[in-house]
């Protein structure tokens, strides 16, 4: 099983956290790292002063050298989908194809309005599903042209392509049946909430089916957990998370640890799970 830190938001005063806890876990051996990518939090204390995920990101990939890096998750609406596609195809060329994009709608009313435009749940859903039909035509065509109903382009060329092919993963983290449908088409991972309306076996069954549709079957790997940090013993609560999390076909585990203690419970963890890294 291959193991995914998560649960620092991307809040400003987080970020010598952020930046350590990256690092250390790029030494101990942990599969991937991912943050979340919102530009306002809510009134929250230091809510709205945040780091921009995709420049935190690059940064990150020049203080590691195996660990995936990606967001959990970027809402794809949010920004113009041809230009995230530049982003994310230059970071993964500067990390030596170690990028990871999740896929999103989008949840933050606020962020939205204040950067960019909101729209009702079905437009953003299908802002989505166009979104990614274009960054995947950039990510893999000489020079594009789409015309679709929310967006467009004409002669679009992107150079240098992703190292990873034909793309860096996709990683969806949408828990409403349309985007788990859009998980079957597209997803490389999706992860599987504990807490969604539905139960997870019911979660796996819609992506499943929709990957049946396209001819993915067998094509998308399973994350469990969460991201929020147990509350006991981190080794006993883990423990029997990733023995369910095995017996149930998951191949990825999203781990937290309170931001309070986040290094010393992460050390504790690979000690555990990742041994022969974390001795090292």
């Amino acid at each position: 099983m291959k193991f995914i830190i998560c649960g620092i938001p991307n809040m400003y005063e987080n970020w010598p956290l952020l930046e350590k806890a990256t690092v250390r876990a790029d030494e101990l051996g942990f599969w991937g790292a991912v943050i979340p990518d919102s530009y306002m939090w809510g009134p929250q204390k230091g809510g709205d002063s945040t780091m921009e995920a995709w420049s935190i990101i690059s940064h990150l990939s020049a203080r590691t050298k195996n660990i995936k890096l990606g967001t959990f998750v970027t809402p794809i609406p949010f920004r113009p989908p041809g230009m995230l596609a530049k982003v994310v195809s230059t970071v993964d060329v500067v990390s030596n194809g170690r990028t990871v994009l999740g896929v999103g709608a989008g949840s933050s009313q606020a962020a939205f309005e204040g950067y960019s435009s909101w729209d009702d749940p079905a437009v953003r859903v299908a802002k989505t599903k166009e979104g990614l039909e274009l960054m995947l035509r950039l990510w893999e065509g000489e020079k594009v042209s789409f015309e679709g109903k929310y967006y467009s382009a004409k002669g679009a060329v992107l150079r240098p392509q992703p190292v990873q092919k034909p793309h860096p993963p996709l990683l969806f983290g949408g828990q409403k049946r349309r985007m788990l449908e859009l998980a079957g088409q597209y997803a490389d991972l999706c992860f599987v909430p504990q807490w969604a309306g539905i139960p997870p076996e019911a979660t796996k069954s819609i992506v499943t089916a929709s990957a049946a549709k396209y001819s993915r079957e067998g094509e998308i790997s399973f994350v469990g957990g969460g991201t929020l940090p147990p509350k006991g013993d981190i080794v006993e609560e883990y423990k029997s998370q990733v023995e369910s999390a095995r017996e149930d076909g998951y191949d990825y585990l999203l781990v937290a640890f309170s931001l309070q203690d986040y290094m010393p419970r992460m050390e504790e963890f690979a000690r555990e799970f990742l041994p022969e890294r974390a001795k090292d």
